[in-house]
């Protein structure tokens, strides 16, 4: 099991602009106890790691692992999405901004769009008030698109698809938004609706 480094402590500490003796007051311990830490000449008892994690602002898992993530969309604009998709199981997770997620024991990096059309050539019709979605894509269990979706500034529409199924969605029009398509091949495709 990995266990949260001094390395990370300092790093942290002096990202959030704390002194040695600040971040010590919080705590409720000492500055050398933060020193012995920073200089890993000591470890942070389990019971203080919680404490320690709110602290420096960030979860205990980020902490532990040494990375932590910044969400740049405090406002929580759906347009702001971000994607993950599991390498290994095809689990699909999406987050509004960014965050920190493993699945299967990897940790996923938040999924980057293209706007390559040449690759998937996306067809989008209006059809009544929905938007019909189709592609001609191969879907074989080696190549095949796993989801769409469709966001908008307050909401995302998705639809999880599968091998040996025809690429054919409808969403719901509710304005300007984007629309996804996730190839397990050539990643993340965005189109603009």
């Amino acid at each position: 099991m990995n266990y949260v480094t001094g390395k990370v402590i300092k790093e942290l500490r002096e990202k959030k602009g704390f002194t040695q003796k600040e971040l010590a007051e919080k705590l409720k311990v000492s500055d050398k106890t933060i020193s012995k830490w920073e200089n890993e000449r000591g470890l942070p008892d389990t019971g203080i790691i919680q404490e320690l994690a709110e602290s420096l602002q960030v979860s205990v898992a980020e902490l532990f692992a040494g990375e932590y993530v910044v969400n740049q969309n405090r406002a929580a604009n759906m347009r702001k999405v971000s994607f993950y998709v599991c390498p290994v199981c095809g689990n699909v997770i999406f987050s509004v901004g960014e965050g920190a997620f493993s699945c299967c024991g990897v940790k996923l990096p938040a999924l980057e769009a293209e706007n390559d059309l040449e690759e998937h050539d996306l067809k989008v019709e209006i059809i009544e008030n929905d938007y019909f979605v189709s592609m001609e894509h191969e879907m074989t269990k080696k190549h095949y698109i796993s989801f769409a979706a469709y966001v908008t500034s307050d909401s995302v529409q998705m639809v999880k698809l599968y091998p040996e199924q025809n690429i054919q969605v409808r969403f719901a029009r509710r304005g300007h938004g984007s629309i996804y398509v996730y190839c397990n091949r050539h990643s993340l495709v965005k189109y603009n609706a």
